[in-house]
């Protein structure tokens, strides 16, 4: 199974049809997009992703009321072969669009989440990282992937110039002691690689993550960044993340509580 996440960038906006081919090309049996957009643009991508086989999917962009989110936010989309179901779970982040879970009924049961961290400037960061972590303890919902642009990494060997701190070393290290793994460390230990580069500096920093569960672990074959069309930028300012889920996954859903020990699944 491939997995594929990759911020587009303000919706897509006359990209989409290069990213749609660029997305094609790397073949993705799930998908997740990062600011994707209640605009035609990203609405256009949702409709090829879908002539491509990509025909189920999910967003943020329908707000829980049923409106529809305004069209300049960021939010998300997971797309997949295979059936999706969303799950709205109780804790979860109180960002609206920025969040977003859906069970992928697929040849072998997969949870897939992905997330858009805040920007520190917002001062809306530290709650967001305290609310992943309050989801995710005692987490019952088997193999699970989170992906995500993170605004985060660790010092040093993720970033080209100073910009991660205290706090974001203490949310890594936290998700790690709760049994969440860095796929890409995983497979490649301290080598660097930048997913994002300042527009002014250009200082490279690694901020688009997938984290897995233990019961996840074991399947993680490989993880790469792409940036698609060979050229930095091109398409979107961020790296696409590829990550390659092998045969041994076997998902086993007996006994798994519907939600959180703290909540409940919502409707």
């Amino acid at each position: 199974m491939r997995v594929v996440f990759w911020n587009i960038r303000a919706g897509g906006g006359r990209r989409v049809d290069a990213i749609a081919r660029q997305l094609a090309s790397w073949e993705p049996d799930v998908l997740g997009l990062c600011e994707f957009r209640c605009t035609p643009p990203s609405a256009a991508l949702a409709a090829l992703l879908a002539s491509n086989g990509l025909a189920h999917q999910c967003a943020t962009t329908i707000a829980p009321g049923g409106s529809p989110s305004r069209s300049v936010v960021n939010c998300l989309l997971l797309a997949s072969r295979w059936p999706l179901r969303r799950i709205r779970l109780r804790p979860e982040p109180r960002e609206r669009g920025r969040w977003l879970v859906a069970l992928v009924d697929g040849p072998t049961p997969l949870t897939v989440g992905a997330m858009h961290v805040p920007n520190r400037v917002t001062g809306r960061k530290d709650l967001f990282f305290a609310d992943v972590l309050r989801m995710l303890r005692g987490w019952r919902r088997g193999p699970t992937l989170l992906l995500g642009d993170t605004n985060s990494g660790l010092p040093d060997v993720d970033e080209e110039a100073p910009a991660f701190g205290p706090r974001e070393v203490a949310w890594i290290h936290a998700l790690e002691r709760l049994g969440w793994s860095d796929a890409f460390r995983l497979i490649h230990g301290a080598r660097r690689a930048y997913t994002w580069y300042s527009p002014n500096g250009r200082n490279g920093f690694r901020i688009d993550h997938a984290f897995v569960n233990r019961a996840l672990r074991p399947s993680v074959h490989d993880v790469r960044y792409d940036w698609g069309a060979g050229i930095q930028g091109a398409l979107s300012d961020h790296a696409a993340l590829l990550l390659e889920l092998d045969g041994s996954l076997r998902a086993d859903f007996r006994g798994i509580r519907p939600g959180l020990p703290a909540g409940r699944a919502l409707p």
